[in-house]
């Protein structure tokens, strides 16, 4: 029998995969055939969607930009008479048009996205699904597996990239009557959406890890902070939790041994602040989600004064290979001091959106051109922004640095969650480092004067700069501001805040001295700083960008070269996106 599987992520969705899923229930229902259809995570390859897989006993095809009606065809072609179409296949035993996009990449966290349905625990189970707690309680006391990870040299994925074997073993040595697990899936950086695919993919990988670290540390309770934000990812680990209580894999006294452990979901209101540890605690017990002073660390006093251990979704997710597969294998791949795989999700200016998992020690360009097949439109690769708001910007020049925490972390950036947004030269890197700027100026909790009112004083200046009213002493003023936030800022968030613009201050220095001295924007992206015209002898005096005019500021006659009134024009920059014969000059 056939089966048919829909990429039912949310990135599939909003693609249109539940209006081809509700097509596909339909075909198969009214033509009576036997064709088993599921539903799965994000096969990573985002900029595909809708994807759809068909499974049979003669191989595996992937269709991509799969609509109701190519689903209706693919229903009647491949599945009635056996005659794949072709033109629509981008993966099969004779086609790989993206060979480019997967060959380079090692799932071990994303090993079960795409390819299982996430509300099955059945599906989960058949892919070895539960083997590695049952494997631990069974084998392994606390302390083996606090040595195993340690040896594994998982590294936290959610930012700063701390030792998690440490962070498990500090919790594991604390005396205390409770504690607690905490897996952290606030996930707020813009352009990041790992955590949210492992969740809606795979919500099982991360119940499992979680239940293996609170035998690790000695805890019988746990929470998943997942902000509201991701509906599709809440409602599936929901699922998940229930399918586990009803199996006894949560719960007393779990597969007979002794180990008793619940797993309970809290929704976050979306905060950025609330992704810091103490932060994250104190919404979970519902205060207000602000940061405290560290010590003492959450290994010590955490949630409700308890010893507490605190992962991402990410790190959780590896924790399940490690133990099946052995920690040897997980530290053979990487590099010395990175270990193992990074999930990214690439975003920007890049034709490959998605998801990527890659060994530590890939190079940015291998990333960029290999994995993310180039920038978009033929444009010139300019930089890649990663950490989110608390990362920084690494220039193209630098695009052989090995994906390694250390190594990021020295050009001033660092690695983050995982988001990798790429930047093209349209992008102004002063726009950029204001965008983020006033991100986390909106996110500050305010208990910092520094991050609260340092933030303000710094975005007021960006913008300034950005509008033309830039001053020179603006950059000497702003790494001061900058370093003084770092300084004395409670949390990672005002610690963080100034890298992006420090690191586009440290490598496009030359821009940030165009905008003030000389009143140009060179990427022409900052709307004060541009002034359009049409060129008379380039313009064929179709008419088009005067249309398009909402200010009524182009004038003339079909057939002749058209005016541009420099006075009226709004800026939008609508008539240099439809002009098709370059007439309109962007200065």
């Amino acid at each position: 029998m056939k089966t048919i599987k829909v990429g039912l992520g949310t990135c599939g969705i909003s693609a249109g995969g539940q209006l081809v899923y509700n097509k596909l229930v339909e075909e198969i229902k009214t033509k009576n055939l036997e064709v088993e259809l599921k539903e799965t995570g994000c096969m990573g390859m985002c900029y595909e969607e809708v994807l759809v897989e068909v499974e049979e006993d003669n191989g595996t095809f992937l269709y991509s930009k799969v609509t109701p009606e190519r689903a209706s065809k693919i229903v009647t072609e491949h599945i009635i008479n056996n005659a794949p179409v072709k033109e629509w296949i981008v993966k099969s035993d004779e086609v790989n048009k993206e060979e480019d996009f997967l060959k380079n990449q090692n799932r071990i966290v994303l090993r079960n996205c795409g390819i299982i349905d996430p509300t099955s625990i059945d599906e989960y189970i058949a892919q070895n699904g539960y083997k590695a707690i049952q494997t631990v309680l069974k084998n392994s006391t606390p302390i083996d597996i606090v040595d195993q990870i340690i040896k594994s040299g998982l590294r936290g994925r959610g930012g700063g990239g701390f030792s998690t074997g440490m962070k498990w073993k500090f919790a594991h040595m604390e005396k205390a009557d409770k504690k607690y697990i905490i897996c952290n899936a606030d996930e707020g950086d813009p352009g990041a959406f790992m955590d949210r695919s492992v969740l809606e993919g795979d919500p099982h990988s991360v119940l499992e890890g979680m239940m293996i670290a609170g035998y690790a540390i000695g805890s019988d309770e746990a929470y998943i902070y997942c902000r509201a934000e991701y509906p599709l990812a809440i409602k599936r680990l929901k699922n998940a939790i229930a399918q586990c209580e009803e199996r006894g894999y949560l719960g007393k006294n779990i597969f007979g041994s002794g180990f008793s452990f619940k797993i309970k979901i809290k929704e976050g209101a979306g905060a950025f602040v609330c992704g810091e540890e103490t932060a994250l605690m104190a919404s979970i017990e519902g205060k207000r989600g602000v940061p405290r002073l560290r010590p003492p660390f959450p290994a010590n006093k955490g949630l409700w004064g308890k010893p507490t251990n605190i992962n991402n979704v990410e790190t959780f997710a590896n924790v399940p290979w490690i133990i099946n597969n052995g920690w040897d294998k997980y530290a053979a791949l990487g590099t010395e001091k990175s270990k193992g795989t990074k999930v990214f999700a690439l975003a920007g200016k890049i034709n490959h959106s998605g998801l990527a998992e890659v060994p530590m020690g890939m190079t940015i360009n291998e990333i960029v051109y290999g994995i993310g097949g180039g920038i978009k439109n033929g444009k010139k690769f300019k930089a890649v922004q990663m950490g989110g708001p608390s990362g920084g910007c690494i220039p193209a020049s630098m695009g052989d640095l090995k994906i390694d925490y250390d190594e990021i972390t020295r050009t001033g950036a660092i690695m983050g969650s995982g988001g990798m947004i790429v930047l093209d030269e349209t992008t102004c890197m002063v726009d950029l480092a204001r965008y983020f700027l006033n991100f986390t100026q909106n996110e500050s909790c305010g208990k910092c004067t520094f991050c609260r009112i340092g933030t303000k004083r710094m975005l007021e200046i960006l913008e300034r700069i950005t509008e033309g009213n830039g001053k020179e002493s603006d950059i000497d003023l702003l790494i001061d501001l900058a370093q003084k936030i770092k300084n004395g800022s409670l949390c990672g968030l005002g610690q963080t805040a100034p890298n992006p613009v420090l690191t586009t201050l440290q490598y496009f220095r030359e821009e940030y001295e165009a905008h003030i001295r000389d009143k140009k924007c060179p990427a022409h992206n900052c709307a004060a700083l541009i002034e359009y015209c049409i060129d008379p002898d380039l313009c064929t005096g179709c008419g088009v960008c005067a249309r398009e005019c909402s200010s009524n500021a182009i004038t003339g006659k079909k057939k002749e070269a058209y005016y541009l009134d420099t006075a009226l024009c709004s800026k939008c920059g609508k008539c240099f996106e439809v002009c098709k014969f370059d007439a309109v000059i962007k200065n």
